[in-house]
């Protein structure tokens, strides 16, 4: 609105001015939050994940099974075994050539540190190779 300080016989002229103060008002607010949010979005690590593939497992006679029930028991091919003993025949068979895989089997209500104690066991007795036996989804 422009305010006319002159005399009065020019009050009816017409503003032909556009008024920007409201459209920079608004630039300014989207400009903020453009420099807000885009930090957000780019912080990220960068790194290479790994690519899932399905494979079959492979059933050799000298793979061995290890189990892990609910209760956190853990089985070598299903006789019952404490940490200790674990480790003493996962050290026997890591100096084997070559050396056999280790299969996991734990429970779905078996907690994660039942199995990361087998885990652990795998990596302090130098096993090279351990999987993870699953079930494959319910087609439904």
């Amino acid at each position: 609105m422009a305010m006319n300080l002159g005399s009065s016989s020019d009050e009816d002229e017409v503003v032909a001015t556009i008024n920007t103060t409201p459209l920079v008002d608004v630039m300014l607010v989207l400009l903020i939050i453009f420099l807000i949010t885009i930090p957000v979005v780019t912080q990220t690590v960068p790194m290479s994940l790994p690519k899932e593939t399905n494979i079959a497992r492979q059933t050799k006679p000298e793979n061995i099974e290890i189990s892990v029930n609910k209760d956190g028991d853990v089985f070598w091919n299903a006789q019952l075994l404490d940490n200790e003993a674990l480790f003493q025949r996962l050290k026997k068979v890591a100096v084997m050539t070559p050396q056999p895989e280790v299969h996991i089997r734990g429970d779905e209500k078996a907690r994660y540190e039942s199995i990361g104690r087998v885990v652990f066991a795998c990596q302090r007795a130098a096993i090279l190779k351990i999987s993870f036996v699953t079930e494959p989804p319910p087609k439904g």
